[in-house]
């Protein structure tokens, strides 16, 4: 019995966010990288139409829409994806990175610098 994949859109606008996070979920046989977003627009369009099981979703992007996060919580919602929110934040007492991740409807909050040891467990949780 073949276990299913998980199901993951990557939404980072650094392209070596991109590229280290791809390279480290090619590392777990049951994580499949089914999308990859730079903005909100691409990351909302995709979660829509992919209907990932978890997004990672970079706090801090840029976009040509001024997208509130309440908005990317609700589209996000809708497509059944579990967020997993990533940002560069000052560790577990960086509290405007935490209420940012919960505005965005994340279940945790991901430290960039520390992705080695935290980023495959909070996908698996799922």
């Amino acid at each position: 019995m073949t276990k299913k994949k998980i199901g993951v859109l990557l939404a980072d606008d650094a392209e070596i966010i991109r590229t280290a996070v791809s390279r480290l979920l090619e590392t777990e046989p049951v994580i499949e990288l089914i999308g990859i977003a730079e903005n909100f627009s691409e990351t909302l369009r995709m979660a829509a139409s992919l209907r990932p099981d978890v997004v990672l979703l970079d706090l801090h992007m840029p976009d040509d829409h001024a997208f509130q996060p309440a908005f990317v919580k609700s589209e996000l919602a809708l497509s059944g994806a579990r967020v997993l929110g990533m940002s560069l934040s000052s560790g577990e007492d960086d509290e405007e990175s935490r209420v940012l991740a919960e505005s965005f409807g994340a279940v945790t909050l991901l430290d960039k610098a520390r992705f080695g040891n935290e980023l495959i467990p909070a996908i698996l949780q799922t």
